[in-house]
């Protein structure tokens, strides 16, 4: 049976990314701030199991094209290959399907990590990542990978890990696009972040 996740840390007035995405900052104004309960040297317990949950390997991994790089339009614009924000050998160590609008070969990283890139729309991706093991898959971002899970009715839990910062712009989870129906599983607190873990009710 296959399963099917997201797992994003959102600011405290919902957006998962600031504005203008850079080299410098792949996330965004202030959006790297968001993460201190996952890398600040003072999180606490409660932070780390969150953080475990997050990590814990998967069999397939579905992201946008944003969450991959910062590269917009035709690949074949752009002076070199970009190869993802995260060095030769990504975290992720399965397959990843990335959605664009401009094809791409495969990309295969050290680690057993493979960037697979999906013209053909999100659910076609999905589709995709479910073939591999047991169909373990987390729909890793950015916000509009999510909310197509959501409005697609193929996420069976969601994670928010809501930092206590106001960003006031940038890539926001909920838009109004679309009404999620909801349920609160379990939920922990720590001056970094709330957890709640969601079950996606259908």
């Amino acid at each position: 049976m296959t399963f099917t996740s997201a797992h994003v840390t959102v600011s405290l007035d919902g957006f998962m990314a600031g504005c203008d995405q850079t080299m410098t900052e792949p996330l965004g104004r202030g959006g790297e701030e968001l993460h201190r309960w996952m890398f600040d040297d003072g999180r606490t317990e409660v932070d780390l199991r969150w953080r475990e949950d997050l990590a814990r390997p998967r069999d397939a991994y579905v992201m946008g094209r944003h969450m991959y790089g910062p590269v917009r339009g035709p690949w074949e614009t752009h002076d070199g290959e970009w190869r993802g924000w995260w060095g030769d050998e990504p975290p992720y160590h399965a397959p990843v399907f990335v959605l664009t609008h401009h094809a791409h070969e495969p990309l295969e990283m050290a680690g057993g990590t493979t960037f697979h890139f999906v013209t053909d729309g999100f659910e076609a991706a999905l589709a995709r990542a479910r073939e591999h093991g047991d169909g373990d898959v987390l729909i890793a971002g950015g916000a509009s990978v999510v909310r197509q899970a959501l409005a697609a009715g193929e996420l069976d839990e969601l994670v928010l890990d809501v930092a206590p910062d106001v960003l006031g712009g940038g890539e926001r989870i909920f838009d109004g696009s679309i009404t999620p129906s909801l349920e609160i599983v379990e939920a922990e607190h720590s001056p970094y972040a709330t957890h709640v873990r969601y079950r996606a009710v259908r």
